[in-house]
């Protein structure tokens, strides 16, 4: 197969599809599409197009989840029993190895923004990276060394068990558990709640203050687990004001039990511009199987 030097980045979301081409000499992105999430009959083609229209010697995907990434699986590479209709069992992975002939990595699409952030911030393999996204669900990938934490099962911190704040009467959105994280601190918890869209609720409702709490106690939980030395909060549903009290509330749990980096320093938000964490993430996942 004739090399074209270029690898390709899938960013699989609930909504959209973000595709996007990087070519490997000049590190330009030098093709771009967004294509709806219909069905896996419709969107999977649609990619196909693009790629075919845009070569690429390997290709990363980071998508909803959830997904089978364990290598020694039978269905390695599989969306597995999701709520979204008609995508569980589809063979994410092996539909643009057959239809591309060209290898392709998958992960989660928190993982994907993780290793975006972790080579944005110079890969520095003596540090832990936490990256947890606050959207339409709630997920968390983690790596260390330099790799995934979560060989044969990714990683589900949006359905930890939250303590509901003083006050708080609400039952959560989650069909599973209810009442945990992402429950309780998804986008659609917002509108749950209180019958408004988030995006339509001042940010100085009460609703804002009880999702700085639950993410608190994800990322507390998640910190004395495996003690990250940065946890990135991206997602669409907080902003930089709501770490203040994201911080503060981490901060009353641990009450001076361990010793933590400034908290400004520690919880922050991506610093990979446009929501781009994702991409950048699977275009160095697409190079590693080139360099493998």
């Amino acid at each position: 197969m004739t090399k074209v030097n270029a690898v390709g980045s899938i960013e699989a979301g609930g909504t959209k599809f973000i595709l996007a081409v990087q070519d490997l000499t000049t590190k330009e992105v030098i093709a771009t599409d967004r294509i709806p999430t219909t069905t896996k009959e419709e969107t999977l083609p649609k990619c196909l197009e693009f790629f075919k229209k845009h070569p690429v010697d390997a290709l990363a995907i980071a998508t909803f989840g959830p997904v089978d990434i364990n290598p020694d699986s039978k269905t390695y590479g599989y969306i597995l029993d999701t709520p979204k209709p008609g995508w569980s069992g589809a063979n994410f992975k092996g539909f643009f190895e057959e239809k591309l002939n060209i290898p392709v990595f998958i992960t989660t699409d928190v993982n994907g923004s993780c290793y975006g952030e972790y080579v944005a911030r110079g890969r520095d393999n003596t540090k832990t990276y936490l990256y947890i996204t606050v959207g339409t669900g709630i997920g968390g990938g983690i790596i260390q060394e330099g790799k995934f934490i979560g060989r044969n099962y990714h990683p589900e911190m949006g359905h930890m068990m939250v303590t509901k704040a003083k006050g708080d009467d609400f039952d959560g959105t989650c069909p599973f558990h209810g009442a945990c994280g992402e429950g309780m601190a998804a986008g659609p918890s917002l509108k749950a709640r209180t019958g408004i869209p988030g995006e339509d609720l001042p940010r100085n409702h009460k609703a804002f203050k009880y999702l700085q709490y639950y993410v608190a106690q994800l990322l507390y939980n998640a910190y004395m687990t495996t003690r990250p030395d940065v946890m990135i909060v991206g997602g669409s549903v907080l902003t930089e004001d709501d770490l203040v009290g994201v911080r503060k509330y981490f901060d009353d749990l641990n009450n001076n039990y361990v010793a933590t980096p400034e908290l400004n320093k520690l919880i922050v938000r991506p610093i990979v511009a446009n929501n781009g964490s994702a991409t950048l993430g699977d275009f160095e996942l697409a190079k590693s199987l080139l360099a493998d």
